[in-house]
């Protein structure tokens, strides 16, 4: 039928989600005949268009979504580090997390970007929901880290120790190490259970979050 990339989904335990770019009537009459089983034709509960200008504002919004996050990220972090503005500047704690945090995205997305390639897999509104999802895991994983720095610098400055801040920093990696791995795996091991055995629905979502987890961890651990 020259559909392009398409996708058919279960719904149910009889029903499937089909995914097409816009058919005109004729297109439709023809998708309906080809779904036929012998004469009986399949029974369409409902068909939703999404045209391109609603999918240009649902891609607006989307972006937007993720530049207030970010920028609410830097924010908190600029904060509630105020205290501990030397050697290094609050503000420079946030603009690390999102610098940080930019593989988080990258990586998921470019995977998925070939998996729909490929597999016919969808970039859609619960896409973005999973990319903010994983920017809350990673930025708090890296605020423990941030607070362990925060927390050394008190004590080097309570017991009047000279240690550079290099030092400083690469200490409190090594002590939050542990529980950084802990944490994603435990994580790791509910969301491979989520996409095994969750619903349908769910499992490119679950997917997407395993996928920004493994990238995440495996970045931090490089580093």
């Amino acid at each position: 039928m020259n559909l392009g990339g398409f996708s058919v989904r279960p719904s149910g335990a009889d029903s499937y989600v089909i995914r097409t770019k816009e058919l005109n009537q004729a297109d439709k009459e023809r998708m309906v005949g080809a779904l036929k089983v012998g004469e009986v034709a399949p029974v369409i509960e409902r068909q939703n268009t999404v045209g391109p200008t609603a999918g240009s504002e649902l891609k607006s919004k989307a972006l937007k979504a993720i530049a207030v996050v970010v920028l609410m990220i830097v924010l908190f972090i600029t904060f509630a580090f105020r205290k501990v503005s030397r050697p290094v500047s609050s503000w420079k704690y946030g603009l690390s997390t999102v610098i940080a945090l930019a593989h988080d995205v990258i990586i998921p997305t470019g995977i998925f970007v070939l998996f729909g390639h490929y597999f016919g897999i969808e970039i859609d509104l619960l896409f973005v929901t999973g990319l903010l999802a994983i920017l809350g895991y990673s930025v708090h994983d890296t605020i423990v880290v941030f607070d362990r720095v925060r927390e050394n610098l008190r004590i080097n400055q309570e017991t009047n120790t000279k240690e550079e801040f290099e030092t400083t920093v690469g200490k409190s990696v090594a002590q939050t190490f542990g529980r950084s791995i802990n944490t994603s795996l435990t994580i790791f091991i509910t969301l491979v259970a989520l996409y095994f055995y969750g619903p349908v629905v769910t499992e490119h979502f679950a997917l997407l979050l395993t996928i920004g987890c493994i990238s995440s961890e495996t970045f931090e651990t490089l580093n």
